[in-house]
């Protein structure tokens, strides 16, 4: 199953109490991963002067650099973790230095709380967060404000159609697996119920049964009823392969359910969240096309913005993100 080796979580109030610094300290212990603590500052101009206070901008922010860094000691050593841990203090703005962090070396998951100062949606868009959804080349896991310390129900959201060109096929099978991979291993350390949740529509139905297109209803239903046994045997197909990848026992104990949602993604699957009061949303992302670095197409930011629980959100294989190193 899939684990993570290199984790970094990105703290802003260094208290034990964020829930990214607690779930990244839990998820790296049972891993044995490197685990990096990082807090971003905002850097103030270079040979700047504070009036009447005999300060310069170098030396405040070499100041507030210590303090920031102390308190990130301080954090670490009150844990007792099994794992050694860093602590950094990066300056700039926060999702590029992360970002940066991240490509300088290689993390494979980036863990952190979403500010609280706002509804967790309005947080999304515009926001240092969606930039890290948007341009970081590795899985973000963004942790809403007061989410338990115990995940009950964990979704993995795939999309199973096969109506893509070769290219986009591999990428989007791609994205299923790992989204079936990180979920189900979350869900067998969490003791979490997994539910698999594929959307389905069936290609112009509307127009179809309502506009110009003189068919019969006994037509139109035949072509619908064999959409929906076409999708749900891609469902029934990938819980089989999922049942085997995890194996007879595994399987057994996780009890993933799958979830057939016929309707738009963008409004069946959070809807379905909330029903079920999901704890965690799971979901790869695909590239749009000719758009180089923007890797969230229009269906996953609706849904990641309709969203009111936590999400893990997975990158396509070979994604590159716009953000580069200083040359």
């Amino acid at each position: 199953m899939r684990r993570f080796n290199n984790i970094i979580c990105v703290v802003s109030n260094e208290s034990q109490t964020d829930p990214a610094w607690t779930r990244a300290l839990a998820l790296a212990d049972h891993n044995q991963s490197q685990l990096t603590i990082v807090s971003v500052l905002e850097k103030f101009p270079a040979g700047g002067y504070l009036p009447k206070l005999e300060l310069t901008t170098d030396t405040l922010q070499q100041a507030m650099v210590a303090e920031r860094q102390q308190k990130l000691s301080e954090l670490i050593k009150s844990n007792s973790a099994r794992i050694a841990i860093e602590a950094k203090v990066l300056q700039g703005t926060e999702y590029f230095e992360i970002i940066r962090e991240v490509l300088r070396n290689k993390h494979d998951l980036v863990i952190k709380s979403v500010d609280s100062d706002l509804e967790f949606s309005e947080r999304l868009f515009g926001s240092d967060d969606m930039h890290l959804l948007r341009k970081c080349p590795c899985p973000v896991w963004l942790l809403k404000p007061g989410e338990p310390k115990q995940y009950r129900r964990i979704i993995a959201a795939v999309d199973l159609d096969d109506n893509y060109g070769d290219s986009k096929l591999a990428e989007s099978q791609a994205l299923n697996q790992q989204a079936l991979e990180m979920a189900s291993s979350l869900a067998l350390s969490e003791f979490a119920e997994l539910h698999v949740v594929y959307a389905w529509e069936a290609l112009g139905e509307n127009f179809l049964r309502y506009g110009r297109a003189n068919l019969s209803d006994e037509s139109v239903d035949a072509y619908v009823d064999a959409e929906f046994r076409r999708h749900k045997q891609y469902l029934h197909d990938a819980m089989d392969a999922l049942a085997a990848k995890l194996g007879m026992d595994t399987s057994s104990y996780v009890t993933p359910k799958s979830k057939l949602l016929k309707g738009n993604p963008r409004q069946v699957i959070p809807q379905y969240a909330r029903v079920i009061d999901a704890d965690l949303v799971v979901m790869g992302t695909v590239a749009r096309t000719g758009i180089s670095g923007f890797i969230i197409g229009n269906t996953a930011e609706s849904i990641l913005n309709q969203l009111d629980c936590s999400v893990l959100a997975i990158k396509p294989p070979g994604f590159v993100s716009p953000v580069q190193l200083k040359q």
